[in-house]
């Protein structure tokens, strides 16, 4: 017989495994110091949470606004984005943005092009 069981997932000393603790699991991960951008992980993530942001390459952390609501596995700019700028994340060019953004806000097709397409 089999069933579906709960996963938990662990990233260096971080469990992701209930949604109410958050303030002890990070919102947001960041691999590069050198991205402008990080990626959600953890459902329901809405606007005025002050996140807390991990960054994998040193397990550094530090905190964020989130100015939208924003879905699991979607991007969140780091800073202020000059439309035109070169998008970052795992240390590499990703993409071109295509408008003008603030730090905190939604980073998504409606501002940022993929050079791959």
């Amino acid at each position: 017989m089999s069933y579906i069981r709960p996963v938990h997932r662990t990233v260096k000393e971080y469990t992701f495994s209930t949604l109410e603790d958050t303030r002890e699991h990070p919102h947001l991960l960041v691999h590069d110091h050198a991205d402008n951008v990080g990626v959600v992980v953890v459902e329901g993530l809405s606007a005025g949470t002050k996140m807390l942001c991990v960054v994998t390459h040193d397990n550094s952390s530090f905190e964020l606004d989130a100015n939208a609501d924003v879905p699991i596995g979607h991007k969140i700019a780091l800073k202020d984005i000059a439309s035109g700028e070169t998008a970052i994340k795992y240390g590499e060019d990703i993409g071109k943005f295509v408008a003008d953004i603030k730090k905190g806000d939604h980073v998504h097709t409606h501002n940022l092009k993929t050079k791959r397409w």
